[in-house]
């Protein structure tokens, strides 16, 4: 998954272009798996998970690999 947030820096990337990119446009199951493997890479890379830096949530279209400034 970070493989593909680094691909596509500041982008936003819907669950569905998630689940495409990395599961495949043939995946069976909940699309609500992005959202708790974006979760855990968060716990891993940021500092604050309830404030991340790097995984954005943008409201409505899906989550962005923030560029450091």
């Amino acid at each position: 998954m970070i493989k593909v947030f680094l691909e596509y820096p500041d982008k936003a990337l819907s669950r569905n272009d998630l689940l495409n990119l990395i599961w495949g446009v043939n995946f069976v199951g909940d699309p609500k798996t992005v959202d708790v493997h974006v979760r855990k890479l968060r716990e891993k890379i940021e500092d604050d998970c309830s404030k991340p830096r790097l995984i954005e949530t943008v409201w409505g279209r899906g989550y962005r690999w923030r560029k450091e400034e």
